[in-house]
């Protein structure tokens, strides 16, 4: 069940939900729109030739108050705002339609989980031909809150918890389920 304005209100103003700064003016009938922060990464293409799934990859950090992300460019970017999410609740990001309509696609792999806290890393693309700039503090993406039909069994607690500047891919750290179900995979 998706959160509307007046439980979101609500669920904030009793600390079950965090969101750090909040502005009640950003509430949306069913989301909050949260706002850009002034930290950003992008892929350094002088430091390696490739990205792999097992090497960390190298990063160029921009502090900046704006940012123009040049056509067919990638970079990460975080939320100003600091979020806390209970056991049992979940949440996931959508890019505003305003700024998708400009042709920049904003993710954050989709889903925040329940039990997450911390400032989210977003996913900036810019499908368009001409370079867009973006300013710290403009709205930017809307996160929607999803009741789940119970708490989770374990809530997050990954290797992104309580991250309070943009963070780049750690999936070189993924501890793979079954490695014998890859090889088999890979031999077939």
């Amino acid at each position: 069940m998706i959160l509307s304005d007046t439980t979101i209100i609500s669920l904030v103003k009793s600390n079950t939900i965090e969101i750090s700064p909040f502005d009640e003016s950003a509430v949306q009938p069913a989301s909050v729109d949260f706002r850009l922060g002034r930290e950003f990464l992008k892929i350094d293409e002088t430091k390696q030739t490739s990205l792999s799934l097992d090497k960390e990859p190298v990063y160029r950090k921009i502090d900046s108050d704006s940012i123009i992300i040049q056509p067919n460019t990638f970079m990460l970017a975080t939320t100003l705002e600091y979020i806390g999410i209970p056991n049992g609740i979940t949440a996931f990001v959508e890019g505003r339609s305003s700024i998708g309509r400009m042709g920049l696609f904003i993710q954050n792999a989709g889903w925040v989980d329940s039990g997450f806290q911390g400032r989210i890393t977003l996913e900036l693309y810019n499908a368009n031909h001409i370079p867009i700039e973006l300013k710290s503090g403009r709205r930017i993406c809307q996160i929607v809150f999803c009741k789940m039909d119970n708490t989770a069994r374990n809530p997050y607690r990954g290797k992104y918890f309580r991250q309070d500047t943009t963070q780049g891919s750690r999936i070189h750290k993924d501890i793979e389920i079954d490695k014998s179900i890859a090889k088999n995979v890979s031999a077939s």
